[in-house]
């Protein structure tokens, strides 16, 4: 265990970490300007291209400007929706069909026409994939009962019920818009090749090194991307800090913590941007259901309620990107738990001594003593407080954690597979909406989210009243059974919601960060002023 991390960690004031500086916008009269190749890191690099089988922030940051959407958050008025290949659309007044009308001349990558069919073709694949692809997302789409597309410019969804969150559900960077025509020849392409109608076109990928990408000339947007193109390195936290410090890398959208923010601001001055902010992404504990003695509600109990969040939270703050505790909606929103009834929840009370003597109970009447197991997550630097943390609070019980971090890919094929025990990792998403936060949560067999194996029909039952409840007061009375259950079972539990530090040099004009790091990651408004920065 890295003591001198676990000494900071423990010694931190329990307050609030501060802002370090807000977006960098271009002032009015900074015309963009057209050139220029932006370079940044993701932490891991692609190991799939096909979009609807991803769910990590490395995996959008190269796919997004590769890629065009039906329709798209809009970033200057987030979270309205803007168009994108669909210019414009009708919602029927039973909220049951809705009606998108494409633009004409659009082109994928290879010079084929973009047509209404290339889009019925891919939200079929995401709803009700073939055999052998993933789709993580399948469940936002179960209102869908069809698809029509009565011309080459016109796709109609059909509902077989009112859904609220339809147009958010179309509109997320994960609906990457896919060849109809080369789907046809291989069923697998979007797992291999990058093929889109997006503003960038893909140049090559070198495993271990880089992933580069240059202006599509026939984008539809012809005012768009001001860019030559991007290149990405794939490397370590530290060592991206060291980039930027040199000018070899102009930004990390994924985000750094805080003394790596204050460094590069230190030693760079003016010529770099830290931009912040709260994100909708939180960082969740979960048990392999299906493997002992975590098939015992009391053993994941015991080890969620070891755990101080009211405490950890404000320490690791200073250190990491963890910031506040939180349900399973995001904290401050009007569908959130106050922090006074979180505080109710095994897991979230204020008062340590006690919850942790329940907790040694709850070891004891289990028959589980020198309990040791293995935590399964990602090898980032930015997880490593975490770890430590964890093993810190579960040693206070006398449990022995010792943290298992592996690359991306293995990651989440133990995850997947099942072939761990403990685990944790981000979890984000798009929109303050709990029909998609509460996801994760629902059975395994309805949701590939759920990586604790479980099927819990009341769950599944409480996430489809709240999705239909008729007012905000019913709806926060279901969240609230659901939350109690999922703490109680403690299958899988929420331990802080993240905020987000992104370096940026100065040079880097026209991003705008919104809450969640999966949006505005397509580059058509970023451009370079070498006036700045470098």
């Amino acid at each position: 265990m890295n003591q001198k991390l676990l000494a900071m960690l423990l010694a931190a004031p329990f307050a609030a970490a501060t802002m370090l500086m807000t977006v960098d916008h271009a002032s009015a009269q900074d015309a963009p300007k057209r050139g220029g190749i932006l370079r940044f890191a993701t932490s891991d690099e692609p190991t799939s291209y096909d979009c609807q089988a991803s769910s990590t922030n490395d995996v959008i940051h190269a796919l997004a400007p590769l890629y065009s959407g039906l329709i798209k958050f809009d970033p200057a008025r987030y979270p309205e929706i803007a168009p994108d290949l669909a210019e414009k659309w009708e919602v029927s007044a039973d909220g049951l069909t809705y009606t998108f009308h494409l633009r004409k001349n659009v082109l994928f990558h290879d010079g084929t026409p973009f047509r209404a069919e290339d889009a019925k073709v891919t939200f079929d694949r995401i709803r009700n994939p073939p055999k052998g692809v993933l789709s993580v997302r399948q469940a936002r789409y179960g209102a869908i009962s069809s698809i029509e597309t009565p011309d080459d410019s016109t796709i109609v969804f059909k509902l077989s019920k009112p859904d609220s969150t339809m147009l958010t559900t179309l509109a997320l960077p994960w609906n990457c818009m896919l060849s109809a025509k080369k789907l046809k020849e291989d069923p697998s392409y979007p797992e291999k090749q990058v093929m889109g109608t997006g503003a960038f076109k893909f140049v090559e990928h070198v495993p271990g090194a880089r992933f580069r990408a240059a202006r599509f000339e026939n984008y539809y947007d012809k005012t768009r991307p001001f860019l030559d193109g991007y290149e990405i390195s794939f490397m370590s936290t530290s060592a991206v800090v060291n980039a930027i410090k040199g000018r070899q890398l102009d930004g990390f959208f994924v985000g750094v913590n805080p003394p790596e923010a204050k460094d590069l601001e230190q030693t760079m001055g003016n010529a770099v941007q830290v931009v912040t902010g709260p994100l909708l992404c939180k960082l969740d504990l979960f048990f392999n259901t299906k493997v002992a003695p975590f098939d015992d509600e009391r053993v994941r109990r015991a080890l969620n309620m070891a755990i101080d969040r009211w405490g950890g939270g404000p320490a690791l703050s200073r250190i990491s990107r963890m910031d506040l505790p939180g349900g399973v909606v995001a904290p401050g929103g009007k569908l959130a738990t106050p922090d006074a009834e979180l505080a109710k929840l095994p897991g979230f009370s204020r008062n340590m001594n006690q919850a942790r003597e329940q907790a040694r109970k709850l070891l004891q009447d289990a028959g589980v003593t020198n309990l040791k197991f293995q935590v399964t997550t990602r090898a980032v630097e930015s997880l490593v407080p975490i770890s430590i943390f964890l093993a810190d609070q579960w040693r206070r019980i006398g449990v022995t954690a010792e943290p298992l971090p592996l690359p991306a890919a293995q990651q989440r094929a133990s995850y997947r597979s099942g072939k761990y025990q403990v685990a944790y990792d981000s979890n984000c998403v798009e929109a303050d909406e709990p029909n998609f936060s509460l996801l994760n949560y629902v059975s395994a067999d309805i949701s590939p989210l759920n990586f604790a194996q479980y099927n819990d029909r009341l769950l599944d039952e409480l996430y489809e009243k709240q999705k239909a409840a008729g007012s905000d007061a019913e709806r926060i009375k279901l969240i609230r059974a659901f939350e109690t259950h999922l703490a109680e079972k403690s299958y899988a539990v929420p331990l802080f919601w993240w905020r987000r530090l992104v370096p940026l040099n100065a040079a880097v004009r026209g991003w705008t960060m919104l809450p969640s790091p999966h949006l505005n990651q397509d580059l058509t408004d970023v451009w370079l002023d070498k006036s700045r920065g470098y």
